[in-house]
């Protein structure tokens, strides 16, 4: 019998992690501490470094002082409006101080809002002190450590990942196809992946996708 027709193209690869992912800070600071050193496995939300804010710090405290008294305003300009409202009633005071004392409040109302978003920004900004773990992996590389300028990763000054962590449990191997066989490379068949760290050994797999391209 005529065996199904098949050809069997050796091609090179390239391995790599699953997951890999520079950690960058979000925040500029002098790195505090770090926990976790090349070759560390970790898990996801474990706490990889510290890092000092005193200008945010600052910023907070500041705030919540401004929030403060915001608030005490509000509530000052609040007991006024009621007052003005009860003596209305008695026509003890003009409809336009009446008036007055509900736009005072209205305005204090959202001095406070904007105060409290403030506050909730800067506490924010305080949480990127502490960088955590985003996934369980290994950390490939560590370019920090204690006492370095942190530049945040979002801003247009030099940076450098703290931390790069991969995931090797699971990899994901590209191959760049000939064009002569790019009408063969369908998704779904059957491609085995030999290393010369395992020799004798053969790792089975499929094509899960290709660039179309």
């Amino acid at each position: 019998q005529h065996s199904a027709p098949s050809q069997e193209i050796v091609l090179p690869a390239n391995v790599q992690p699953f997951i890999t992912s520079p950690i960058f800070s979000r925040t500029n600071g002098y790195l505090k501490a770090w926990y976790f050193d090349i070759g560390a496995r970790v898990k996801k939300g474990q706490l990889l470094v510290e890092i000092e804010t005193p200008e945010i710090d600052q910023q907070l405290q500041q705030s919540r002082s401004n929030l403060a008294t915001a608030e005490a305003n509000l509530k000052l300009a609040e007991i006024t409006k009621n007052r003005y409202q009860g003596l209305l009633k008695s026509n003890a005071v003009s409809q336009q101080d009446v008036d007055n004392s509900i736009g005072a409040y209205n305005a204090n109302v959202a001095i406070v809002q904007a105060n409290q978003a403030n506050v909730k920004q800067l506490e924010t900004m305080q949480s990127f002190e502490r960088i955590y773990a985003p996934f369980d992996g290994v950390i490939i590389a560590r370019n920090t450590d204690i006492g370095d300028l942190i530049n945040s990763g979002s801003s247009g000054d030099v940076k450098t990942d703290l931390f790069h962590i991969a995931q090797p449990e699971v990899l994901r191997v590209y191959v760049n196809v000939p064009e002569e066989y790019s009408r063969v490379a369908r998704t779904g068949i059957g491609a085995t992946l030999t290393l010369a760290e395992f020799r004798g050994r053969e790792f089975p797999g499929k094509l899960v996708r290709t660039s179309e391209a």
